[in-house]
């Protein structure tokens, strides 16, 4: 028996064979006939699809990752100093006017 090569499948194809599966209204065993599939390669691709289902619904966005905020306060502060100091040596320097 020949090895047969290594199938590329289309994302298109995938869904279709993966709703098909969700619906259940054939067996995998059908299923892998019908499509010329492997039963757990149908699996998988049944499985990703509840999976990534979320994301159909939230417009593809992936979830905003956590942000902290003692970081972020931080640097706000550092960088306020740091303005606050090059604004008095430009000033005493006589290179920053008055009226800004």
């Amino acid at each position: 028996m020949a090895k047969r090569t290594r199938r590329k499948h289309s994302s298109t194809f995938k869904a279709k064979v993966a709703l098909a599966a969700l619906v259940g209204d054939k067996t995998l065993a059908e299923l892998a006939h019908q499509y010329d599939v492997h039963p757990n390669q149908i699996t998988q691709w049944k499985k990703q699809l509840s999976d990534q289902a979320v994301n159909v619904f939230d417009g593809g966005r992936s979830p905003e990752p956590a942000v902290d905020l003692k970081t972020l306060h931080a640097k706000i502060g550092q960088l306020t100093l740091e303005n606050d100091f090059l604004e008095s040596a430009l000033s005493k320097a006589g290179l920053l006017s008055a009226k800004r």
